[in-house]
């Protein structure tokens, strides 16, 4: 029986590479990213396709590709695929959910913590030399206790952002595109202008495009913060240039943008924002541990089957699936699920406040000091 061919289009961990040549032919790219027309020109044989969020995955490229079945997708969101058109043309689409959760979570806190207390703006203040020394008034910050954290999109992501708020005496309030009665969530107006910082975990969509616009900006405080780790292009970079430079918001931090690698270049001059080269999956140990999840998602190659009668290619068929054209069951993930409200809400009381307190080297409320 022949195997499969499979494209990647660049290179992943030699982990998950290796679980997948031992059962497929596979192409790899291992130079620059591939251009449409060589993307097309790769997959004319090719029954799968590992790709990642900067593959551009639409009808046209499908067209060149006759036998593909696969399009495996190594990243949460897929805005990067035309979903519909691979349904028609019965390609399963696949994604790599909560690998990067906690990932995500940290650094828009390091985003955070960056512009409220300026640390790149003094980072970059002592390399020209300009520093004079210490004093009581210098490159003052803003403290975080007591201040409200609002998140736009509160999936997995946005809720580990959220119980990271706790440590830091946080409100907390979030708005989704879709608001569920009962859910606690507010619009996003409301948030907007209620919130000391703002961070935005929501999907892009055509909904989403440029939500952060002139007229979004302006409706939050003046004192206010905006981080985006989500998509580029759900924040307006020139409206956000504009409300920066004159003062409508405080700072921002980012580490997604509208047309990656290029940046707005009126961003690049000011202090007043902190910019990441789209660091949220780099994480050396964390990403592509043998027990995370990455290794059973499409960089792996066989994991999950999808179909209930028996798949002639299950090592392409991995992650999650997005659509199906026929009822599919799903076999049970062998990761666990955490609920970071819960946690959340545990954090310091409960059956979790002693260790907590051996760990910080807090004495129990009713010891001796």
């Amino acid at each position: 029986m022949s195997r499969p061919k499979v494209l990647l289009t660049r290179r992943i961990p030699s982990s998950a590479s290796a679980t997948l040549e031992a059962s497929c032919d596979v192409d790899r790219n291992d130079g620059a990213q591939l251009s449409p027309e060589q993307l097309k020109a790769r997959l004319k044989d090719k029954e799968g396709v590992v790709c990642l969020m900067t593959d551009a995955m639409t009808a046209e490229v499908m067209d060149a590709a006759p036998r593909l079945k696969v399009i495996a997708n190594v990243a949460v969101g897929y805005n990067n695929i035309d979903v519909p058109a691979a349904q028609a043309r019965g390609i399963v689409v696949t994604n790599t959910p909560d690998v990067l959760t906690e990932a995500t979570a940290d650094l828009a806190w390091a985003l955070i913590m960056d512009i409220t207390r300026r640390v790149t703006e003094g980072d970059r203040l002592i390399r020209r030399g300009a520093w004079k020394g210490w004093a009581l008034d210098f490159m003052l910050g803003n403290e975080l206790r007591g201040k409200t954290l609002g998140i736009i999109g509160f999936g997995r992501i946005g809720q580990a952002v959220a119980a990271r708020a706790v440590p830091f005496g946080m409100r907390v309030i979030h708005s989704d595109a879709q608001t569920v009665p009962g859910s606690g969530a507010i619009p996003v107006d409301r948030l907007l202008a209620t919130a000391d910082v703002v961070s935005i975990h929501c999907p892009l969509t055509p909904e989403t495009r440029h939500m952060i616009n002139q007229a979004a900006l302006a409706r939050m405080k003046r004192s206010a913060y905006l981080i985006n780790t989500s998509r580029g292009p759900v924040v307006d970079e020139a409206a956000l240039a504009w409300a920066l430079k004159n003062g409508i918001i405080s700072g921002a931090g980012l580490d997604v943008y509208e047309e990656e690698p290029a940046v707005h270049a009126d961003l690049l001059t000011l202090e007043n924002v902190v910019l990441a080269p789209h660091l949220r999956p780099v994480l050396q140990r964390q990403s592509f541990r043998p027990d995370r999840r990455l290794k059973n998602g499409p960089g792996s190659g066989a994991l999950r089957r999808w179909a209930t009668r028996p798949d002639p290619h299950p090592e392409l068929t991995a992650g999650r699936c997005l659509h199906r054209s026929r009822p599919r069951r799903r076999w049970a993930s062998s990761g666990r699920s955490r609920d970071t409200r819960g946690q959340a809400a545990r954090c310091g009381r409960g059956r979790s406040a002693p260790r907590a307190r051996r760990r910080a080297g807090t004495p129990h409320p009713g010891s001796r000091a």
